[in-house]
C-alpha cells in the first residue's frame, strides 16, 4: 500500500523522524487555515501517488494569506498524470542548504536490508544511479543486528554529507530504520532530506509503502486504505482470486508463473509494442480461470490484442486448450487472442484449438512469434 506524502510524513513522525510543521487539506478554506497556523512562506503540495508534481505545478510556494489561497485553488481538482489532486499538504517552508537522499528497502536475494544515502537529493535515484553510481553510499542491514548511531554516522560520513549534517542525519537515519522495521514498511525513502540554514536536518518529503502482509498487525493502517483509489481493473481481479497488475499499454497479458509473465511483458517489450497488465493464473487454466481472466482483460477499454502465453509444467496444455474455449463461451471478447502454448501435452492441446482458429482466435509457435503478432494487432 502506498501512502500520500502526507500520510507518509506522519507515519514517518510516529518514529521519532523530524517533519516540517504542517497540515493536510481538502478544500481552499482548509488549506489557507493550515497555512495561517504554520506561518509564512509556506508550500502548498499536490497529494497524488506520482512524482512530477512540482514540473506539473501541483508544488507553489505562497507568501502570504492571498497567495496561498490562489496556490490551494489552482492545485485542488488538478490532474496530473492521470490523477486528480483531492488533497493538498501545506507546511512552513524550510530555508534549504542542501539536499540529501535516504532509503531503506529489502535486498531479496541477499535478505537482508538495503540502505542508500546520497549527497545528491531533490532528484530520482535512478537518474543518480544512472550518471553518477559512486554517489550513492549503499549499506546491507542485518534484520537481527539493525541500525545503531554510530554506524549511521560512519554512513553518513562515507556518502559525504555536509559535517553540519552529520550528527542530525545520523539520529534521523536510525529513527527512519526504525519506521521501515518496526513500521513494516516495504520502502520508507526521504527525498529530499534536507540541512536548513539554522542546521536542522528534515524530511521535507516521505515515500512510504507498507507491506500489506502486514496489515493483520496494524488496524490503524485502515485510514490508510479508506483513502485508496484502486484501479477497478485490480478490484475485479482480485474479487476473481487473480494476481493483476493494470498498466498502460494495448496488449493484454495473460500467463502463467509470475517469471513467465514478466518475461511475457519484456518480449511484448520487444516486438515494439507496449502490455496493458500484468496477469498471473497461477498453476491453474480451467475454464473458470481463464474466463475470469479474459473477464478482467475485456474491461480495460485500451486493449487491442490479448497474448495468452501458457507453459504447461504441472498444468497440462490440454486442458488450457479446453479452458480457453470453454471461457470464450461464456465471455464475448472485444480483442483478437493470440495464443502460445507449449509444454506438457501441447501437441494435443493445438490439436483441440485448430478447428477453432480464426482471425480473432490465433496460434503462434513461439513466444516472440505471438508477441510479435500481438503488436501488430494492437497498432
Amino acid at each position: 500500500m502506498d501512502l500520500f506524502e502526507y500520510q507518509g510524513k506522519r507515519y514517518v513522525a510516529r518514529f521519532d523522524v523530524p517533519v516540517p510543521a504542517g497540515g493536510v487539506a481538502a478544500t481552499v478554506d482548509e488549506a489557507v487555515g493550515v497555512a495561517r497556523r504554520v506561518g509564512y512562506p509556506c508550500v502548498v503540495k499536490a497529494q497524488v501517488r506520482v512524482g512530477g508534481r512540482g514540473k506539473a505545478g501541483g508544488v507553489r510556494v505562497a507568501g502570504d494569506e492571498a497567495e496561498a489561497r490562489g496556490c490551494a485553488e489552482a492545485i485542488l481538482g488538478m490532474e496530473i498524470k492521470g490523477h486528480t489532486v483531492h488533497r493538498v499538504w501545506v507546511e512552513r517552508a524550510s530555508e534549504i542548504a542542501a539536499e540529501y537522499y535516504a532509503s531503506f528497502t529489502l535486498d531479496r536475494p541477499n535478505k537482508v536490508y538495503l540502505g542508500m544515502l546520497s549527497a545528491k537529493g531533490g532528484v530520482e535515484i535512478e537518474e543518480v544511479a544512472e550518471h553518477d553510481p559512486a554517489a550513492i553510499a549503499r549499506r546491507s542491514i542485518d534484520p537481527l543486528v539493525g541500525l545503531d548511531e554510530p554506524t549511521a554516522r560512519a554512513w553518513v560520513e562515507a556518502a559525504g554529507l555536509d559535517a553540519a549534517a552529520l550528527d542530525g542525519a545520523a539520529r534521523l537515519l536510525c529513527a527512519l530504520y526504525r519506521c521501515y522495521d518496526e513500521g513494516d514498511c516495504d520502502l520508507a525513502e526521504i527525498n529530499p532530506l534536507v540541512l536548513t540554514t539554522d542546521g536542522r536536518v528534515l524530511a521535507l518529503d516521505a515515500k512510504v509503502t507498507l507491506d500489506d502482509n502486514a496489515a493483520f498487525r496494524h488496524p490503524e493502517w485502515a485510514e490508510y486504505a479508506a483513502t485508496e483509489t484502486e484501479d477497478p481493473r485490480e478490484r475485479l481481479a482480485r474479487e476473481r482470486g487473480l494476481t493483476y497488475i493494470g498498466l498502460d499499454g494495448t496488449v493484454g497479458i495473460i500467463a502463467n508463473g509470475a517469471g513467465l509473465a514478466m518475461s511475457t511483458l519484456d518480449v511484448v517489450n520487444q516486438a515494439g509494442g507496449s502490455a496493458a497488465n500484468f496477469l498471473d493464473i497461477g498453476g491453474g487454466a480451467n475454464a473458470d480461470v481463464m474466463a475470469a481472466a479474459l473477464e478482467v482483460i475485456n474491461t480495460d477499454s485500451k486493449v487491442r490484442s490479448i497474448l495468452v502465453n501458457i507453459f504447461g509444467g504441472i498444468t497440462r496444455v490440454d486442458d488450457v486448450a479446453r479452458g480457453v474455449l470453454a471461457a470464450l463461451d461464456r465471455v464475448e471478447i472485444a480483442s483478437p487472442i493470440v495464443l502460445r502454448l507449449d509444454g506438457t501435452n501441447a501437441a494435443a492441446g493445438r490439436e483441440l484449438l485448430e478447428p477453432h482458429l480464426s482471425d480473432r482466435l490465433i496460434a503462434a509457435p513461439t513466444m516472440l512469434a505471438a508477441a510479435a503478432r500481438a503488436v501488430e494487432l494492437a497498432v
